[in-house]
């Protein structure tokens, strides 16, 4: 992946916007509503200083209004542009002109119209305030909140939390304001949040920005990011590093997920490469946490800012309902969360404890005795956190009454005590009934509302604790150092579409084993072929104009005997004709035919963000059917390999499937790598690469068909 060309903005260079002294508010109002009267009355509780500009008044309340940024007894750190567009650019130069550190700009009907001359004055006023050292929030912005310094920016309502943020606090960032506020008002029902950063139209700052900079701030535990998209998204790739090297979680929901593009894609790969994958595939090395809904966003950011280090990979849940605990069952298994039966010391407590119609086995279910016996869950939960077997314990909490309240801060007291994660699931759908807010205030506990998204929380808990535990992946190349100059000597001399033959040649340099052949020209030649190579054998037509063979029919597999050869060869070059009337004929291939075996796709597409990335999944006619693919950027390495391998919802096929032998993964991780190391060599001349199928069996793994389709 290339490096961004525009560098992040890091903490100490946005001082002054993340911890000012001082705010000034251009367009500051009497009239109530107005976006200067609004943000006047939002900062109220701000320690800072806050200086009123507008000529139209001499003060505003009890403050005095001055006519102008430069009429100030200082320079603001932050100046907020609450006037509307037609005079953003002369504020945007005033700032310049006195100092500012940074503008925060309200007004819409930029870049977002569409319109050339409004993406043009956007463009302008960001090179203004660029060249004048101004840092710019918006244009099209809701605005910023601060809640410790209670420098709370916005026209809009301000989500007021109960307290200041703790330690465990999340960090929002994102590029819609409206949505970033929506997950601010988590803080009415007591999740902590330190900051919001929302960018609008980013016209100079954006989300890549905003997450580098909440990778630094120590009232940060975690961020949570909400991403539609960016013409760059290498600087938000490179913003996500910065936290995972502070060991900040990232957590990001994206927007826009379609496939715009991989409908026009030549190979098989280019279809299963689609947009969606490559961000997924360059967050995933980045560390970043990908959740699939909105709404379970900043649940699994505030679990993260709360969790511990991961002590062990095993989870005990203890519930007061059967129902709950078979439901957590479910949900482990379906996110390959361990939950291990208890040990013997546990298991004695939950034995002396739990009545015989509840059940001392992991999910725990201690019954509604616990009514009648409080104690009950205090020893049950205490023996399960300080098990060795678990890193973290959960309560599904049924619904909601007075009585269970106590529970939350035993779970939290239990948890910091062992030195464990602990989540309650919120069952009931009386979403703020009694106990709510106490669960989520806590800061060693995490509060779900969906017991699916709780263990999907969990198993990214446990797969970023293993990540940083592994340590980086350090395995070296492995074609050799001359496999770069002799493939590019090869594609330089083909035509826009490698055919197969040729893209097997390219494959063959890197150390990828492929399937001998013949050319052949005429029936009699494949004969004769076939006869030096062995019964049975395929025939296949070779023609830069048909890359995919299949459709074509210009495909014959398993023949074994003359007679066949010359009546495929003929079946052959009538198909050809009749599907590409004027297509090249080079020839027809001969082949041996190779034994069965599983079928699996490798290739590699070079996206137009983030460079070449390299595609595994099950081939075959199943590449189109199943889709059951998962995608890397190029080259990976053997612990990224064996990774995508181990996605594949189809991965125990691998492990042996009705007598087929099972695949040497270590074989087939090389591949994948050597694959992976052509297309990050090539990145200039290859845009697409597609190996399908690779037959594997037991230590046997060929490529018996490629296609490479040159930039």
């Amino acid at each position: 992946m290339s490096p961004a060309s525009r560098p992040l903005a890091r903490t100490h260079g946005l001082a002054r916007l993340l911890n000012p002294q001082s705010i000034a508010i251009i367009g500051a109002s009497e009239r109530a509503g107005s976006f200067g009267e609004r943000t006047q009355r939002n900062l109220a509780q701000y320690r800072g200083r806050v200086h009123l500009v507008n000529a139209r008044y001499q003060t505003l309340g009890d403050l005095p209004c001055f006519p102008s940024l430069a009429a100030l007894p200082e320079v603001p750190d932050i100046a907020v542009c609450a006037a509307p567009m037609e005079a953003v650019e002369g504020v945007v130069r005033d700032c310049v002109a006195v100092g500012v550190g940074a503008a925060v700009i309200y007004a819409a009907g930029f870049a977002e119209t569409g319109k050339a001359e409004r993406i043009a004055l956007q463009s302008r006023i960001a090179a203004i305030a660029r060249e004048g050292g101004v840092r710019l929030v918006g244009p099209n912005c809701i605005g910023l909140l601060d809640y410790a310094s209670g420098a709370t920016i916005s026209f809009a309502a301000v989500p007021r939390p109960a307290e200041p943020p703790g330690r465990a606090a999340v960090g929002i960032v994102s590029q819609s304001g409206n949505l970033g506020f929506a997950l601010a008002q988590g803080v009415e029902r007591g999740v902590a949040v330190s900051r919001v950063l929302a960018f609008g139209n980013s016209a100079d700052l954006d989300v890549a920005d905003g997450v580098a900079a909440l990778a630094e701030d120590p009232a940060c535990a975690a961020i949570a990011c909400v991403f539609e998209g960016m013409a760059e998204p290498t600087r938000l790739v490179e913003a996500a590093e910065i936290a995972w090297a502070a060991d900040k979680p990232l957590v990001v929901y994206k927007l826009a997920t379609g496939e715009q593009g991989a409908a026009a894609a030549l190979s098989h790969t280019g279809s299963l490469a689609g947009s969606d994958a490559a961000y997924r595939a360059a967050f995933e090395r980045a560390g970043v946490v990908l959740v699939e809904n909105f709404d379970a966003l900043l649940e699994t950011a505030a679990f993260l800012a709360k969790a511990p280090p991961c002590r062990a990979p095993g989870v005990a849940v203890v519930s007061t309902s059967g129902g709950a605990a078979i439901m957590a069952a479910d949900k482990a298994e379906a996110h390959g969360v361990p939950l291990p039966q208890p040990g013997e010391a546990a298991r004695a407590v939950l034995e002396s404890r739990i009545p015989e119609f509840g059940s001392t086995r992991n999910p725990v279910d201690i019954t509604a005795q616990v009514l009648n016996d409080p104690d009950s869950l205090r020893a049950c939960a205490d023996s399960l956190c300080a098990d060795p077997a678990y890193g973290a314990v959960i309560l599904p909490n049924g619904y909601a009454y007075d009585f269970a309240t106590p529970r939350f801060a035993l779970l939290g007291e239990l948890a910091a005590q062992h030195g464990k994660a602990a989540a309650v699931v919120w069952l009931t759908e009386w979403l703020e009934g009694p106990g709510a807010r106490a669960a989520e205030a806590n800061p060693q506990v995490g509060v779900f509302r969906s017991m699916d998204r709780c263990f999907a929380a969990l198993a990214a808990w446990q797969a970023r604790a293993a990540r940083r535990a592994a340590g980086p992946d350090r395995s070296g190349r492995l074609a050799p150092p001359e496999a770069a100059g002799g493939a590019a000597a090869l594609l330089d001399a083909a035509g826009a579409t490698l055919t197969e033959r040729e893209a097997k040649q390219v494959l063959d340099v890197y150390g990828v084993s492929v399937v001998g052949e013949r050319l052949v020209a005429d029936a009699e030649a494949a004969v004769a072929a076939a006869e030096a190579l062995g019964y049975p054998v395929v025939l296949k037509l070779e023609s830069p104009d048909i890359p995919h063979k299949t459709e074509a029919g210009v495909i014959r597999l398993d023949l074994r005997d003359a007679a066949a050869v010359q009546e495929g060869h003929a079946a052959i070059l009538a198909n050809a004709a009749r599907h590409a009337p004027g297509a090249r004929i080079n020839g027809v291939l001969v082949q041996p035919m190779v034994p069965q075996g599983l079928e699996i796709v490798v290739g590699a597409r070079r996206d137009p963000l983030f460079g070449p990335m390299v595609v595994v999944g099950l081939g075959g006619i199943f590449v189109e059917l199943l889709r059951d693919s998962t995608t890397a950027l190029a080259p990976v390495g053997e612990a990224e390999a064996r990774a995508m391998l181990r996605r594949l919802k189809g991965y125990r096929l691998l492990q042996g499937f009705r007598g087929l032998p099972a695949v040497e993964e270590g074989r087939l991780v090389e591949v994948i790598r050597r694959v992976s190391e052509l297309a990050a060599d090539q990145r200039d001349r290859i845009a697409e690469i597609d190996v399908n199928p690779l037959i594997c069996a037991g230590e046997r793994i060929l490529a018996v068909d490629g296609l490479i389709v040159k930039s």
